[in-house]
């Protein structure tokens, strides 16, 4: 089954304040793509890797609560493991921060093995403008809700996209469920 699954309140406003403070403690990277390429036309965001972050295991524990309460309730997929660490992304309006059209099935070992894509709002929603998250499960695009703590799960198959932020800072906690390849 395809869709969008939204779960409000997934994290609590104080732990995502609490994730925010953990990732402005370590250095950030440029966000690449899968193949470890950069395409800024593509995408332009800061990443930081959760198992970087010391004291950040808890995170995992819930992404993981999450996405398998989602999988049995909308999608039942073959979901088998969490192989990649989670990230935190920040779109930030000095950067003209998004990332166009996409899907997060890919060529490599793990990205071919996508099966649910988890998003959890880390920002609070008026803390800047444009971001949203955009999700086309069908012939119509779906956005994602923006209040903080929200998690929107999908299909890793699914095209999606974070639109031009424009004034602030989107910040947002991304994980995937594997399993065997669809066929």
């Amino acid at each position: 089954m395809t869709g969008v699954h939204g779960v409000a309140g997934a994290f609590s406003a104080a732990e995502c304040d609490r994730l925010v403070e953990l990732v402005a403690a370590v250095p950030c990277a440029d966000a690449r793509l899968v193949g470890q390429t950069r395409n800024h036309n593509l995408r332009r965001a800061d990443l930081v890797w959760v198992d970087d972050l010391p004291g950040a295991g808890w995170v995992m524990d819930r992404l993981i609560d999450i996405a398998r309460t989602a999988n049995r309730a909308r999608f039942d997929f073959d979901v088998r493991e969490f192989a990649e660490s989670p990230q935190v992304a920040r779109y930030g309006a000095e950067r003209e921060g998004h990332f166009d059209w996409h899907s997060d099935i890919g060529d490599g070992p793990l990205a071919a093995r996508r099966k649910l894509t988890l998003v959890v709002q880390l920002a609070r929603a008026g803390s800047y403008d444009g971001g949203d998250l955009e999700v086309m499960p069908g012939a119509h695009v779906v956005v994602a809700n923006r209040e903080v703590g929200a998690a929107t799960v999908f299909p890793s198959f699914v095209l999606h996209r974070v639109t031009p932020v424009t004034r602030g800072a989107r910040q947002s906690l991304t994980v995937w469920a594997h399993g065997p390849a669809f066929r």
